[in-house]
């Protein structure tokens, strides 16, 4: 038996399309507005249940052309165009018109700039509060050089959740990751936390590029040595032949494993399954996140 027939996707990882009136719309929409989405340049296979069913959508600023090239990413390499500071109040426009009670903003990789777009991420931000003061706000961005004057600018704009991607397990980082690096990774998640304590932070594992469990749980532990609130865990999916192929599809219930010893290890919340994405269900994991606090703060006046 050949390795591509070993390694044909299994049957839960067959995805219904449904492209209704809403999915169409908001197609429409972001191509007027020239919006770009990580849904759609990252080939998300939830696209058709957020935009179609659940009305929610992943915007990604700062242009659709990524400084770095992973090995695993679908997402355009190549020089940026220059920064389109519209495109702040274009976002929240676009957040209005669909009504979102939870944005996420994620944003490609901009090391041609000193401040790694900071100052966009942050401006779009505060846009979207100004327009939508009762809309949830995540943001989703790389490690911005490790700058951390970068990351204060973003997290001065106090968006509701901080997510922070360390994709793989350490070993594999250096093959899977250009240029960032796995502790930088942790820093920027555990810097994110001190510069402001009562933000939740999010990382998310990608699983099936030929990690232990020993290497997830070690992860895991790592993020909780960070501080890091919500993780989510999904299976790695080739965009591409130029792109790294799959070793491994991890069974729905070794997912559900893995979210129960994530949940024993003290996060807050853990989405985990074959599809699940950074921004999967992010709508509850806010609300997940804000439960656990209080339930702390609770906790901790009943031992006072």
């Amino acid at each position: 038996m050949s390795k591509k027939e070993i390694q044909r996707k299994p049957d839960w990882l067959k995805i219904k399309l449904n492209t209704n009136e809403n999915y169409t719309g908001l197609k429409k929409m972001m191509r007027e507005k020239n919006l770009h989405t990580v849904c759609e340049e990252a080939k998300c296979p939830n696209i058709h249940e957020c935009w179609a069913v659940r009305r929610t959508a992943t915007f990604m600023i700062l242009g659709d052309v990524c400084t770095r090239a992973c090995r695993f990413c679908a997402v355009k390499t190549g020089l940026p165009t220059e920064l389109d500071w519209q495109e702040p109040e274009r976002v929240a426009d676009s957040v209005t018109l669909m009504n979102l009670k939870h944005v996420v903003v994620t944003a490609v990789a901009r090391d041609d700039l000193k401040d790694g777009g900071a100052a966009v991420y942050a401006e779009t931000v505060r846009a979207i509060r100004r327009k939508n003061p009762f809309t949830s706000i995540e943001v989703l961005p790389s490690d911005m050089g490790g700058v951390l004057e970068n990351l204060q600018t973003l997290m001065d704009a106090r968006p509701d959740i901080l997510n922070h991607n360390i994709e793989t397990v350490k070993r594999l980082t250096p093959r899977i990751r250009a240029r960032a690096t796995y502790e930088r990774s942790l820093e920027f998640l555990r810097r994110s936390k001190e510069m402001q304590p009562d933000i939740p932070t999010k990382s998310s594992i990608m699983v099936g590029l030929g990690e232990t469990k020993e290497e997830l749980i070690e992860a895991m532990d790592d993020l909780r040595a960070n501080n890091v609130d919500i993780l989510t865990l999904g299976q790695y999916l080739q965009p591409s032949k130029k792109h790294l192929e799959v070793q491994k599809y991890y069974h729905p219930d070794e997912f559900a494993e893995l979210r129960e010893i994530a949940i024993a290890k003290g996060f807050s919340h853990c989405e985990a399954g074959p599809l699940v994405r950074s921004s999967y269900h992010a709508d509850e994991q806010v609300n997940s996140a804000a439960k656990h606090r209080q339930q702390l703060a609770e906790q901790e006046a009943q031992q006072a």
